[in-house]
C-alpha cells in the first residue's frame, strides 16, 4: 500500500503545486488505485507518475469545490483513449464515484455538452456520514467536516491479515507439503491416518492487523477529525495555513499545520502529512509549516507533487512482544 500525492495546492495551482488530488495505490492488495479528489489536470499529474489511471476503479470526492472537483470530466473522457491497455473486454474497466450530492449532475451535464460518450460504466454513490463501502477486504467511511458546504473526511480500514501458515511445525511432524496444508491454512482441522488430530489454530500464525489510513480535506479543525484518525497508521491532514493564521483558517474553513498536528496527537495517528498548501507558502515559508507541526506531532511530513510514501504492512502482535523482550 501506498499514497502519491498528484497535486498538493490549495484554491489554484502555482508553478510548485497542482491543485488536490491523492492516489492510495493498492496495487499489492487488490490490483487497484483509488483515488481522492481530482482536480484540475490530475490527468497531466498522473501522465508524470507511476499510477496508471486504467487500475483506478474508485474515486472519492471531498466537496463540490472546484479545485476538488474540476479534473472529473477530463479524466473521465481521457479514459474513452485507453482501450488498448484495459483489462475488461478491450474496453476501460468500470469506475464508481463517491460524494456529496451534485456530483452526479454535474459530472454529466460537463459531459454532456461536451459530446462525450463514455465507452465504460460510472456508477454515481451519493454519500453520507458512515459507512460508504465495504467488503472483506477494506472499509471506508465518511465523516461530515466543517467547511462551509457538505463536506467529507474518509477513513479506509484494511481487514486484517489471516495469519501465515506455519509450515516448519507441519514438517517436523513429519508431514509434506500438499493439499493437506492448504486445508489447515483454510482454517480445517485435519485427522491423520494414525488417528493424530491436527487442529488448524495450532499451526496458524497470529493475525496481522489491518492497516487505516485517514484522508481529511478542506475543513476547519473540529471533533470530528479526532474520531475519523482514531489510532490511524497515516492521517492526510489539509493544511492551508500556518499557526500564525489560525483566524483566517477559521473565516474560510480550513485548518493550519499546527492543528493538524494537534489533531494527529490527540487521534493518537502514527504518522501525519500535511497538503492543501497555500500558495502563499513557498521554500523555506513551507518548510516553516513542516517545522511547526513537528513541534507538536514529531512524525509528520510535508506532501509535494508526485511525492510517494509507502504505509508498511503491520506486524502481527505476538511478533511485536517478541521483539520488546529480545
Amino acid at each position: 500500500m501506498e499514497i502519491e500525492f498528484l497535486g498538493t495546492g490549495a484554491g489554484q495551482p502555482s508553478k510548485q503545486r497542482n491543485v488536490t488530488s491523492i492516489a492510495l495505490r493498492l496495487l499489492d492488495e487488490r490490483n487497484e488505485v483509488w483515488l481522492f479528489d481530482v482536480g484540475e489536470a490530475t490527468q497531466h499529474q498522473l501522465l508524470k507518475s507511476n499510477t496508471r489511471a486504467r487500475k483506478i476503479t474508485k474515486i472519492f470526492i471531498s466537496h463540490m469545490h472546484g479545485d476538488h472537483i474540476f479534473g472529473l470530466p477530463g479524466f473521465l473522457t481521457s479514459r474513452n483513449f485507453q482501450g488498448s491497455e484495459a483489462i475488461d473486454q478491450g474496453r476501460p474497466s468500470d469506475l464508481t464515484i463517491y460524494g456529496p450530492a451534485g456530483l452526479r449532475q454535474y459530472v454529466f451535464s460537463a459531459l454532456k455538452a461536451a459530446q462525450v460518450r463514455l465507452q465504460y460504466r460510472v456508477d454515481f454513490v451519493e454519500v453520507h456520514p458512515g459507512v460508504v463501502f465495504q467488503d472483506k477486504q477494506f472499509s471506508v467511511t465518511a465523516f461530515a467536516m466543517n467547511h462551509g458546504i457538505e463536506d467529507y473526511a474518509y477513513r479506509i480500514v484494511e481487514a486484517d491479515a489471516v495469519g501465515e501458515l506455519q509450515v516448519a511445525k507441519l514438517l517436523n511432524l513429519g508431514l509434506k507439503s500438499g493439499p493437506l496444508f492448504g486445508q489447515i491454512k483454510a482454517g480445517q482441522d485435519i485427522s491423520l491416518p494414525d488417528g493424530r488430530v491436527l487442529k488448524s489454530a495450532d499451526f496458524i500464525g497470529p493475525d496481522r492487523p489491518g492497516r487505516i489510513v485517514t484522508i481529511v480535506m478542506d475543513t476547519k479543525s473540529n471533533p470530528a477529525i479526532i474520531e475519523a484518525a482514531k489510532n490511524a497508521d497515516l492521517l492526510v491532514h489539509e493544511s492551508t495555513y500556518d499557526g500564525q493564521n489560525t483566524a483566517m483558517a477559521k473565516k474560510h474553513g480550513h485548518s493550519t499545520c499546527v492543528q493538524a498536528a494537534e489533531n494527529a496527537k490527540k487521534a493518537q495517528a502514527k504518522h501525519l502529512i500535511l497538503t492543501h498548501i497555500s500558495a502563499r507558502y513557498l521554500g523555506r515559508a513551507a518548510d516553516n509549516l513542516l517545522d511547526e507541526a513537528r513541534a507538536v506531532f514529531k512524525n509528520t511530513d510535508l506532501a509535494h507533487d508526485l511525492a510517494v510514501f509507502p504505509i508498511p504492512a503491520k506486524v502481527p502482535v505476538t511478533e511485536k512482544l517478541v521483539k520488546a523482550h529480545a
